[in-house]
């Protein structure tokens, strides 16, 4: 009998093991998402650039995250002897994996808004600051319950903050960072014309495209393996990712006018949206609140460019800081059983902690940045703008020419 316990047991921690290993290496791969995102929307002068911010950005992330951001978090380090690292199958290195994915995605969603102007060293520093410090602070308050913040919400308002796979944690806190990168680097040169907008045309609608459908395969690993074990699965969380994402493109369809970046944004806007609460909605709530934020994307990401006049370049404020903090606060709204949500979740305490979120972002975000600004500088000259990223910092095109 004690054999088949060993036996089961070790099945359990293996499958565990493997299970999150998948969602890591599925949510790694989102990373390629962002870069052809990114690739196919800016100017042809800029692809080379946004290919290696991506990639370099995921490996300063590592570092950060690995050394300082996790124990910040989670209080957790690794500098001790491999043989302990491998207990049960070496399942706390693999869950650090997966949650690494997750913090690496705040500098991926950053670059998109600050893509054509933007300084490539003072960048990896930025992302440096961010994963080490700002993100984990506030990772760590809502996904470990640091600072009495979420032991106070359920004393108050009868549950913490619920945010199953991060519509506010990741998404809103990208978007709202990036947002204070985008007002400290200010507007591309010759982007407005007598207070008037200049379309800057993507370069490639078939790399969009194929960034956004990358990003929408791996996020059915980002939501439903953040379940980390095997026990926690959840097909509901699957069903109302597709749901969100789906009434996020008919929206962006719809509300949007047949614009293909709108098309491919507005899936994104839907399964931003539903992370929050996806453990908990009924599939038509995951439904509507995937429809919102697709036609909230449209809406916002018109504004930003037209009325307000903010040069971000891909519309990740719009997508994942508004957007995820609709998240939060649909969490709140359809998870309630009254509209046939699984119940547990209080509105006041999705409120608190969505605004929460907001604001250490925010502040995060022009601190790192103003920091760098007046220390490094981190925008191009006007000449390397001009010129292209690719050329400026890279020293070659994305097209060869023979």
């Amino acid at each position: 009998m004690e054999n088949l316990n060993n036996a089961v047991e070790t099945l359990i921690h293996g499958s565990n093991t493997l299970f999150i290993l998948m969602g890591a290496v599925m949510v790694l791969a989102m990373h390629a998402g962002f870069a052809f995102l990114e690739v196919g929307t800016v100017r042809l002068k800029n692809q080379v650039n946004a290919l290696s911010k991506i990639i370099t950005d995921f490996a300063v992330s590592t570092l950060a995250y690995f050394f300082i951001g996790y124990w910040i978090a989670y209080g957790v380090t690794f500098m001790q002897p491999a043989e302990q690292l491998v207990a049960d199958h070496g399942y706390a290195l693999v869950k650090f994996f997966f949650l690494l994915t997750f913090a690496a995605a705040i500098p991926a969603i950053i670059s998109g808004g600050i893509a054509e102007r933007a300084r490539f060293g003072p960048q990896l520093c930025a992302t440096l600051l961010i994963v080490a410090f700002v993100y984990p602070f506030f990772e760590g308050m809502i996904w470990n319950g640091n600072f009495g913040v979420q032991a106070w919400l359920e004393h108050r308002f009868g549950a913490a903050f619920h945010d199953f796979a991060g519509s506010v944690v990741v998404h809103a806190m990208g978007g709202w960072l990036a947002f204070g990168a985008v007002i400290l680097l200010g507007r591309r040169n010759g982007r407005y014309r007598d207070g008037r907008l200049v379309a800057f045309a993507p370069s490639n609608i078939p790399f969009l495209a194929l960034g956004s459908w990358i990003l929408i395969v791996g996020w059915f690993g980002f939501n439903v393996m953040s379940a980390q074990t095997i026990e926690g699965i959840s097909g509901l969380v699957a069903v109302n990712s597709l749901m969100a994402m789906v009434g996020g493109t008919a929206a962006a369809w719809l509300v949007g006018r047949n614009d293909p970046g709108f098309l491919h944004n507005g899936p994104l806007a839907g399964l931003v949206a539903v992370c929050a609460g996806s453990d908990l909605m009924h599939p038509v709530g995951a439904l509507a609140t995937g429809a919102i934020a697709g036609a909230l994307f449209v809406w916002a990401f018109t504004a930003t460019q037209n009325r307000w006049k903010i040069d971000d370049v891909l519309g990740v404020w719009p997508l994942h800081g508004l957007c995820g903090i609709w998240g939060g606060i649909a969490c709140g709204i359809f998870g309630q059983q009254a509209l046939g949500g699984l119940g547990g979740v209080s509105m006041a305490s999705q409120l608190i902690g969505s605004a929460l979120g907001m604001l250490v972002a925010l502040a995060g975000g022009f601190a790192v940045y103003g920091l760098l600004k007046v220390s490094l500088g981190i925008r191009l000259s006007q000449e390397d703008e001009y010129n292209g990223a690719d050329l400026a910092i890279h020293r070659i095109g994305a097209l060869s020419h023979d």
